[in-house]
Parts: structure tokens; C-alpha cells; sequence
């Protein structure tokens, strides 16, 4: 499967932005998917990711402001962010992965997309 994540942009603090993963070369429905984000200096975070099953897993640091939705006529997963502060500025990445032991692990994932930069003013 083929991932390409969009959506990124500068945002105030508060604001809300909703990032995409288009998916191509088979449904992602089939896939645990995953995001993740990179700040400078810093490992790969896990942020959320739901199940081919509908369960989903939040990262700490975003619990009741980011949730996860997909759009199977579209092949698409969306990551919708509320209560943006300025440390979740980074890199976010959207990623797959046919069976996943660890949700936050970036290891536990196979496929990648190429990342999308989300800024946060203060």
C-alpha cells in the first residue's frame, strides 16, 4: 500500500487542522493505521491509530483533542486536531501495518507516507 499524507499547515494556538493519508494499492481498511510525529531533536511519537477493526489507540499528549476517522469510498484516514498547543509542531507521518503487536511503536509499521509539517504559533 501506498500512503500520501496532506493537510499540514501553520495554525495559532487553539486552532484545529485536519490532516489526510490517501491510500492506494489496496483498501486501508484491511491495515491497523497508524500516525505519528517528529519534532527536531526528537524520536518518531506516536499519536493515534485505529484498528482494521475500529478500535482505537491515542498517545497521551493528545487524548480528547485529536481523534482518528476513516472514509472507505475514499481510501482515506483522517487525523482531526483540536486545541492545538505549540509543542505539536512537528512532522506528522501516517503509516500501515498488517498486524501490530505495540500501537506505538514506529517499528511495528511497514508502510509510510512521506510526512506533512504542522506549525503551531503561540
Amino acid at each position: 500500500v501506498q500512503l500520501q499524507a496532506s493537510g499540514g499547515g501553520l495554525v495559532q494556538a487553539g486552532g484545529s487542522l485536519r490532516l489526510s493519508c490517501a491510500a492506494s494499492g489496496r483498501t486501508f481498511s484491511s491495515y491497523t493505521m497508524g500516525w505519528f510525529r517528529q519534532a527536531p531533536g526528537k524520536e518518531r511519537e506516536f499519536v493515534i491509530g485505529i484498528t482494521w477493526r475500529g478500535s482505537t489507540y491515542y498517545g497521551d499528549s493528545v487524548k480528547g483533542r485529536f481523534t482518528i476517522s476513516g472514509d472507505n469510498a475514499k481510501n482515506t484516514v483522517y487525523l482531526q486536531m483540536n486545541s492545538l498547543k505549540p509543542e505539536d509542531t512537528a512532522v506528522y507521518y501516517c503509516a500501515a501495518a498488517t498486524w501490530v503487536a505495540a500501537y506505538h511503536r514506529p517499528s511495528e509499521y511497514a508502510y509510510w507516507g512521506q510526512g506533512t509539517l504542522v506549525t503551531v504559533s503561540s
